[in-house]
C-alpha cells in the first residue's frame, strides 16, 4: 500500500497532470478505498482463523499487485519530482537540510502524533482498543465494531499510501519499493513493542537517525544495524522497549 500510494501519485502526474499537493490528499483516499474493499471482501472471512492465514493472504496480494505493476512499469524505477515550492535547501549551521526533507519530517511527525492522539486519547480510540480485546462486549454496548474494524483498516492503508506519496520525490517510484521497506518496518514494530503506537513512532525516529549516522561513519553496517539492535532488544526485553510484559 506504501508502494501503491507512490505509484498512484506518479500515474496521476504522468497521465493526468495532477500535481503533488492534490495527490497528497487524493492518493491516500484512493488506496484507502482499496483497503476497505480488501477488508470487506477478503480479510473479514479469516478473523475466526489463525492470524497466519491473514498474513498469507496479504502477502499473496502483495506479490500479485507487485508482479502486475512490475510487468507494466518494470523494476528500474520512475522519477517523480518534488514540488517547486519545496526546492532548495536551508543552512542550519551544522548541516544543509533540503526543504523537501524538512517538509517530510514535519508532515510525518504531525500525522504520527495525530494518529496516536486519536487512538489513545479519544472515545473512538477507546472503543477500538477495547474491541481488540473483547469485541463482543463492545458490540453489547451498541458499537458497530465490524464497521469500526473496516474503517480502521482503511485508515491504516491510507496512512501507508500517504507515506508513499511523501517518499515518491526522495526515492525512485518502483513496484519493489514496498518490499525493501517491509522488513525494516517489522523491526521497528518489534523493537518499539507490539500494540504501542508511541513506541513505533519513537523507535522509527531513533532507528532512522542511527541508520543515517551509521551510513556516515561505517557504511558497511548501515543495512544490518537495525536488525542488530532488534536482536539485542529481544534478548533483554522480548516485549519491546514500550511493550507490556504479559
Amino acid at each position: 500500500m506504501f508502494m501503491l500510494g507512490a505509484i498512484v501519485t506518479w500515474m496521476a502526474g504522468q497521465y493526468f497532470g495532477i500535481n503533488y499537493w492534490v495527490m497528497l490528499l487524493l492518493s491516500p483516499i484512493i488506496v484507502g478505498v482499496l483497503g476497505l474493499a480488501i477488508e470487506r471482501l477478503l480479510l473479514r472471512h479469516l478473523y475466526q482463523l489463525d492470524h497466519l492465514y491473514g498474513l498469507l493472504l496479504t502477502f499473496g496480494l502483495t506479490l500479485f499487485i507487485e508482479g502486475m505493476l512490475r510487468s507494466v512499469y518494470g523494476a528500474s524505477g520512475l522519477a517523480y519530482s518534488a514540488p517547486e515550492a519545496l526546492n532548495g535547501a536551508t543552512d542550519l549551521g551544522f548541516m544543509i537540510l533540503p526543504n523537501y526533507r524538512a517538509w517530510v519530517i514535519f508532515s510525518s511527525l504531525t500525522v504520527c502524533f495525530a494518529t496516536w492522539y486519536l487512538i489513545e486519547k479519544t472515545s473512538i480510540g477507546a472503543y477500538l482498543r477495547a474491541g481488540t480485546e473483547n469485541p463482543k462486549l463492545v458490540q453489547a454496548f451498541g458499537v458497530n465494531f465490524p464497521l469500526m474494524t473496516t474503517l480502521t483498516y482503511g485508515f491504516g492503508v491510507a496512512l501507508a499510501a500517504f507515506s508513499g506519496v511523501l517518499a515518491a520525490p526522495i526515492i525512485q517510484v518502483s513496484p519493489l519499493m514496498g518490499s525493501n521497506l517491509i522488513i525494516v518496518v517489522f523491526a521497528v514494530v518489534v523493537i518499539g513493542g507490539m500494540g504501542s503506537i508511541m513506541g513505533s513512532i519513537l523507535t522509527g525516529l531513533a532507528l532512522g537517525l542511527i541508520e543515517g549516522l551509521t551510513k556516515v561513519f561505517y557504511p558497511q553496517a548501515s543495512s544490518t544495524v537495525v536488525f542488530a539492535i532488534m536482536v539485542i532488544v529481544l534478548l533483554f526485553r522480548p516485549a519491546g522497549l514500550f511493550g507490556r510484559e504479559k
